[in-house]
């Protein structure tokens, strides 16, 4: 069952678009973290130009629900929110540590990711995640904002021979408290959330008939010190 779905990102630095069609994806990407504004609405339309395709045409709308940056996070699920109500699309939101698992997949064929993306205040925002041989990523440890210290008396002792691809920010800003967690460590050269890799995860949401109306979505910022308000007007 083939879909249109669009997916946009501004979580972190990076700011990226894909479009899925069928079995095709058209994607752009670009770090820049203080031009999202900027840079994500003229990313949409030229991967709709690119297809051919009118935000109308689309079967749902896909974005980065965080965690990352509360400014990135929020700008992404802003413009998502007012694209999807404009073209009356449903929604689905997508994990930004599920994405780098899958970009690690994508860029290395690896099937077992630990996902550590810098949440600054001395901490992470950490997850690990196993893909299934029905391609979906199952998770390992759920999602959660931790300082690197302590994410070791949380795992335990775990057997050091198994190899988990790293990838996020969060691995350089903190090699020396990461380096010795119990597993054998292997870089995917993954630091960022790319929407080519959400809209796969998307897909698979949209199979199973998980998604969103647009007043429903919400981000994830796993920090509970931080408010959000959805579209004006909106519940």
């Amino acid at each position: 069952m083939s879909a249109k779905i669009l997916a946009l990102d501004t979580a972190t630095e990076a700011c990226s678009v894909a479009l899925m069609v069928g079995e095709h994806i058209y994607s752009r990407s670009e770090v820049a973290p203080r031009d999202h504004t900027k840079k994500i609405l003229p990313m949409v339309d030229e991967v709709l130009k690119e297809a051919g395709l009118t935000l109308q045409e689309l079967d749902v709308l896909a974005f980065g629900r965080g965690p990352g940056s509360f400014t990135g996070v929020r700008i992404g699920i802003g413009i998502a929110q007012g694209l999807g109500f404009g073209a009356d699309l449903p929604m689905i939101g997508v994990s930004t540590l599920a994405a780098l698992a899958q970009g690690a997949h994508r860029e290395q064929g690896v099937t077992r990711v630990a996902c550590a993306i810098d949440a600054r205040m001395g901490e992470v925002y950490w997850a690990r995640f196993e893909r299934q041989q029905n391609g979906i990523w199952l998770t390992v440890d759920t999602e959660s904002v931790v300082a690197p210290q302590s994410l070791l008396a949380s795992l335990g002792k775990e057997s050091e021979s198994q190899v988990w691809s790293t990838a996020g920010t969060g691995w350089a800003a903190y090699q020396d408290k990461l380096s010795s967690l119990p597993f054998v460590q292997q870089e995917s050269g993954v630091l960022y959330p790319q929407a080519q890799d959400m809209v796969v995860l998307a897909y698979q949401e949209w199979q199973q008939g998980r998604t969103l109306a647009v007043e429903e979505t919400s981000p994830i910022y796993l920090r509970d010190t931080v408010a959000w308000k959805k579209l004006p007007g909106r519940a």
